[in-house]
């Protein structure tokens, strides 16, 4: 199986930034402050397709979970106080030891495994949710990377996977706000040309054999200083849902 969709110099800029992840106010303050509204996304589209109840203690119990591109747990450290067994992979080696002592700092019981997807569909492993947030755009090889996403789901499982939009708004949130501007990240940290269409996103989940059945907006609001989910709004971070068929895909 191809295992060379890991780009060594994206995996460079996020393993200089490995021990700020748990810093609200520094190099990933834009994740901290998005997380709520991806972490809403993420378990009401998990709740509805396998009949949780998200009032529960531990809604998603049984449920085994992968974070890939974990980073430092933002994502994973949740998923896990749900019920849910959860696996959290990373290319970068650096983010890997950030995270597992987080979590055992937070009681939490979290596999975290400096690996790729593309091992980790080598190696049988299978999950009901991948979870592929902010990824896609820093792989070499998008088609790929989704076709070893699919492997890697049980029939009937679920991907949620979000990434940025390009457009010229897009261009100018992520890149000259983001970066240049506020100096929340690294000035290139993004590359635009590798940012991704709705359209362009859904055609590849197809090709990996997936069924997009949502995709909504992550949308920033500069006056309320809030991110909210909009169904219409996709134009810089947006979201997608999809499926695993039951039968052969």
């Amino acid at each position: 199986m191809n295992v060379d969709t890991i780009d060594p110099s994206e995996i460079d800029k996020f393993s200089a930034m490995a021990a700020e992840w748990w810093d609200p106010n520094g190099k990933f303050k834009p994740l901290h402050m998005m997380n709520p509204v991806r972490l809403d996304y993420i378990c009401a589209q998990i709740a509805g397709e396998y009949g949780r109840d998200r009032a529960a203690a531990r809604p998603f119990e049984g449920l085994r979970i992968l974070d890939i591109g974990c980073g430092g747990g933002l994502l994973s450290e949740p998923m896990a106080r749900l019920g849910a067994e959860v696996v959290g992979a990373d290319a970068a080696e650096r983010n890997i030891p950030v995270a597992e002592i987080h979590a055992r700092e937070q009681g939490l019981d979290i596999d975290y495994r400096h690996t790729s997807a593309e091992a980790l569909a080598q190696a049988g492993e299978l999950f009901d949710v991948v979870l592929n947030m902010e990824v896609v755009e820093h792989v070499s090889d998008p088609a790929a990377y989704l076709g070893a996403c699919h492997d890697l789901l049980k029939p009937g499982g679920l991907m949620i996977c979000s990434t940025i939009n390009r457009t010229t708004r897009s261009f100018g949130a992520a890149i000259l706000g983001a970066e240049w501007i506020m100096r929340w990240l690294p000035k290139g940290t993004h590359d635009w040309a590798k940012f991704i269409t709705p359209d362009e996103l859904c055609a590849l989940l197809r090709r990996a054999g997936l069924d997009p059945v949502d995709r909504s907006g992550f949308v920033f609001n500069p006056l309320s200083w809030q991110w909210k989910i909009s169904d219409n709004d996709l134009a810089v971070n947006y979201v997608t849902t999809s499926l695993r068929p039951q039968g052969p895909s």
